[in-house]
Formats: C-alpha cells, sequence, structure tokens
C-alpha cells in the first residue's frame, strides 16, 4: 500500500519531471509568443482567451493578470476571456450549438491584429477548433496552449505551446505556468526593458 505522503511527492515529482521538458521543448515557442502578445498590446490590440472548464478558468485567470497587473503597477491591458458572459454562452448554444459559443463572440469581437488565445488540454473541442479557425479568417493572431497529441488545434494556430503529457492535471499546471511567464515577460518588454 503507498502511503499518501508517497503519492504527494510522485506528484510533485511528476509535474517538476514534465515542467523541465516542457521549457526545454517550448522556449523558443514562449519567447515568440512574448514577442507576438506585446507587439499587439503595444499597437492598441487586445487579447481574447477561451477554454473549457479548467481551461476556461485559465483563460480568465490569464484575462484578470493582463487587465488589472501581474507584477508590476502599469496601466490595464486589453483582455476579455469569452468564458464569462452566460447570457451570450447559453443564447448561443441554445439557438445554434454549443460549438458555436467561442466562434461567435470572436466574430463578434475580434479584429484584425488581436490576439486569439485558446486553451485546450486535449486540442480537440470542436467549440475551441471553430474559434481557432474563426480567428484566423478575421486576422488575428492564434495562440494555443495543448497537450496530449495537440489536437487539430496545434495544427491550426500560429503559435502552439504543447505540454508532452496525458495527464490533464500536469497539462493545466504547465499551462498556467507558461500563462504566468507570458504575462511577466509581456510586462518587462512593454514597462521595464529599455527601447
Amino acid at each position: 500500500m503507498e502511503y499518501i505522503e508517497d503519492i504527494i511527492i510522485r506528484i510533485f515529482k511528476e509535474s517538476t519531471n514534465l515542467m523541465e521538458v516542457f521549457v526545454n521543448e517550448n522556449l523558443p515557442r514562449i519567447v515568440k509568443v512574448v514577442d507576438v502578445v506585446s507587439e499587439s498590446l503595444k499597437s492598441g490590440k487586445k487579447i481574447v482567451l477561451f477554454g473549457n472548464g479548467g481551461s476556461a478558468a485559465d483563460a480568465q485567470h490569464i484575462a484578470a493578470e493582463f487587465i488589472n497587473r501581474f507584477g508590476i503597477e502599469r496601466p490595464p491591458l486589453p483582455a476579455i476571456a469569452l468564458t464569462t458572459d452566460t447570457s451570450v454562452i447559453t443564447s448561443i448554444s441554445n439557438d445554434y450549438d454549443f460549438s458555436e459559443i467561442f466562434a461567435k463572440q470572436v466574430r463578434a469581437l475580434g479584429q484584425e491584429g488581436d490576439i486569439a488565445w485558446a486553451i485546450s488540454t486535449s486540442g480537440s473541442s470542436p467549440n475551441i477548433v471553430k474559434a481557432v479557425e474563426a480567428a484566423k479568417k478575421q486576422g488575428l493572431v492564434t495562440i494555443s496552449f495543448t497537450g496530449k497529441d495537440g489536437g487539430k488545434v496545434a495544427a491550426l494556430a500560429d503559435y502552439n505551446i504543447h505540454v508532452p503529457s496525458n495527464s490533464v492535471p500536469r497539462i493545466q499546471e504547465m499551462h498556467i505556468m507558461a500563462g504566468h511567464v507570458i504575462c511577466e515577460l509581456v510586462d518587462y518588454r512593454l514597462f521595464r526593458q529599455p527601447n
């Protein structure tokens, strides 16, 4: 029988081991995403984020970090999570289909040069795929955070940050870590780094 302490240590080791693999595989892509997000915000564009379940919570979390502040005092940065308006989500689901809940919002709110940031542990959710497709048609820059095999979203997005794991909790841990790193470095690029 495994002791609870052993299970806890095993979980933390899984996470730290995956973190090392994740950063080694994604470092150049994370740098590029920081550049792209910084340039988009600098030119007056916004970020729209979306995901399902825990990824919806991550979308809201990252939007809040941009709008309020992350680690330094600075002006608010325009970001919106498409997961928060229950009237919009339920009306689209009721009148059309759940697979349209983010795509219709992207078409309504997204403008050329904005960032569409999809978060999906599988990369295969139909509503995420349709939203990325809609964003690309409207000229938004698409970023995806994926796991497992990356799904269709990984191939569609302009920039994909992929977690090489099949464990949803470990994927989500890497997603929020990468989101925090991007927030911190966007702040650095826009407000701390000498021009």
